[in-house]
């Protein structure tokens, strides 16, 4: 598949890198520093510039055709909306995107952990929600995961919905490696269009 990867650079977004040209397929990496994508070149792979604060540069990348996994994260309120509204504009054919568990409509489910992680999160936290529900509005899959962490992907991980979902634990924490294994699984074989899902370490 012919895949877009936003956020390229940071952790997350060099594990989904990574993988999906172990799994063959061609990828797009987008980072405002393409130098930063600190993986060897390949025929495979196409580093580009892209600033999800110039909707522009983001369209200029896209098109009906990609399907986009999204590991954009900001200590700064304001841009993850910026950001999912600039995907969906340029209009792709699929959208992964990756979120927080305990948020938006994850928090029920979290329980009384997701009160904390508010706290944590402050003005950032109205900015993950709406980001995460304008890509669920075009169709695209959010991913909620807890507390990452380094590490390998977990031989025993697992995808759910929001019904399966644990309650939030700090200390209960998931690779990145096996988020953006999920994410990947998503991308070639959807399960969750529309909707949230779950990546368990276990």
């Amino acid at each position: 598949m012919n895949l877009t990867v936003l956020a390229a650079s940071g952790q997350t977004g060099i594990a989904l890198t990574r993988q999906a040209l172990r799994r063959g397929h061609t990828v797009t990496a987008i980072a405002r520093d393409p130098e930063k994508i600190a993986l060897p070149d390949s025929p495979n792979l196409r580093k580009v510039a892209g600033d999800v604060n110039d909707a522009a540069s983001i369209a200029a990348v896209m098109d009906g055709d990609s399907v986009v996994l999204s590991a954009l994260g900001t200590d700064r309120a304001g841009t993850l909306l910026t950001g999912a509204r600039a995907v969906v504009v340029a209009g792709p054919r699929r959208v992964i995107w990756l979120g927080a568990y305990g948020t938006g409509k994850s928090a029920q489910v979290a329980g009384e952990g997701a009160g904390m992680l508010a706290k944590v999160l402050g003005d950032r936290l109205p900015d993950k929600v709406e980001a995460d529900n304008t890509v669920l509005a075009a169709g695209g899959t959010v991913f909620h995961a807890g507390m990452l962490a380094d590490g390998p992907e977990s031989p025993r991980r697992r995808t759910v919905g929001l019904e399966s979902g644990p309650p939030f634990d700090l200390g209960a924490k998931v690779s990145r490696e096996t988020v953006a294994a999920a994410m990947l699984d998503e991308a070639e074989a959807p399960g969750f269009p529309g909707a949230v899902a779950l990546p368990l370490a276990e």
